[in-house]
């Protein structure tokens, strides 16, 4: 075992684990092991992971829920960091401070039964706070960064900072101009509403999830952004992409958005059928579908 390895168990105890199946932490339910997989929980612990990656050059990588993510079936190397144990939610006024590791969809509960208007179409959707941040989450013509004031960092050096939501450009599933950091918790001004409309929306948002949204399998969401002016569904759909299928992952036939794990797919499966859609919606209409999930590891052409 590697003197890192060592360091790592020593300080994080039972919250320090290796060789830990990534098919437990991420929503397609497969993948291969994490070398090193930890739950910092404090600044304190953030700053000593940080300290052991950049002492002795090892990658570092930091996951949610794991609702975005596709690891190889090779698994990955170096320190997965954990955020699922900083969970904390504080509902004061018309404000909501969460740390990273807490569910969103928890906050957008929270808001409704508080009153607070801003988040409520954001409900069902499957991930953390830090990873809707990331990647500025949306659903519904709602975006995380619509209430989103602040939300606190900490670089790579371990030095702490506060980012306002005016330092930075968030677009369409982006955040422009944010350096690489790690996401510790966010703040969300939101403002009085009608608590039965609000948790009616909310109502409304689930419901259509489980209508329109393949559910009952293990899947990732939207595996593209959507193009200028176009849906990726859309365009699978037209080019009769629906139900395709390689090993055990299938482009949904109740949303051709998603691809599913129908029948324990590996993670090589999912990767050679988002690259066979890519190429047949590029042969018919010309337009480059751009993956909205995050591949780690290393994968087949």
């Amino acid at each position: 075992m590697s003197n890192y390895k060592d360091e790592l168990q020593a300080f994080f105890g039972e919250n320090c684990l290796l060789n830990e199946p990534m098919h437990t932490h991420t929503t397609y339910r497969t993948g291969g092991n994490a070398e090193v997989y930890v739950y910092p929980q404090t600044p304190e612990q953030w700053e000593f992971v940080l300290k052991v990656a950049r002492s002795e050059n090892i990658p570092l990588r930091v996951i949610g829920f794991g609702s975005n993510i596709l690891v190889s079936n090779t698994g990955i190397g170096g320190i997965t960091c954990s955020t699922k144990k900083m969970n904390r939610i504080v509902v004061e006024s018309e404000s909501i401070t969460a740390q990273a590791g807490a569910p969103l969809d928890k906050v957008c509960e929270l808001a409704c039964k508080a009153g607070l208007v801003g988040m409520e179409k954001l409900s069902g959707i499957p991930g953390s706070v830090g990873g809707a941040v990331y990647m500025n989450a949306g659903a519904y013509g709602q975006e995380t960064a619509d209430c989103l004031e602040y939300f606190d960092i900490m670089d790579l050096e371990g030095r702490p900072a506060t980012l306002l939501k005016s330092d930075l450009k968030f677009s369409y599933r982006k955040v422009e101009g944010l350096p690489p950091c790690i996401i510790l918790s966010a703040g969300f001004k939101l403002r009085k509403g009608n608590f039965t409309q609000l948790l009616a929306a909310r109502n409304s948002v689930q419901h259509s999830r489980v209508e329109k949204q393949p559910l009952e399998f293990p899947s990732a969401g939207s595996v593209f952004k959507r193009p200028v002016g176009d849906y990726a569904s859309r365009l699978i759909d037209a080019a009769g992409l629906r139900g395709l299928s390689v090993g055990g992952a299938k482009v949904s036939e109740k949303h051709a958005g998603f691809i599913i794990n129908f029948n324990h797919a590996t993670a090589q499966d999912i990767k050679t059928l988002m690259d066979q859609v890519r190429q047949k919606v590029k042969e018919q209409f010309g337009v480059e579908l751009e993956l909205e999930q995050i591949l780690w590891g290393e994968f087949e052409d």
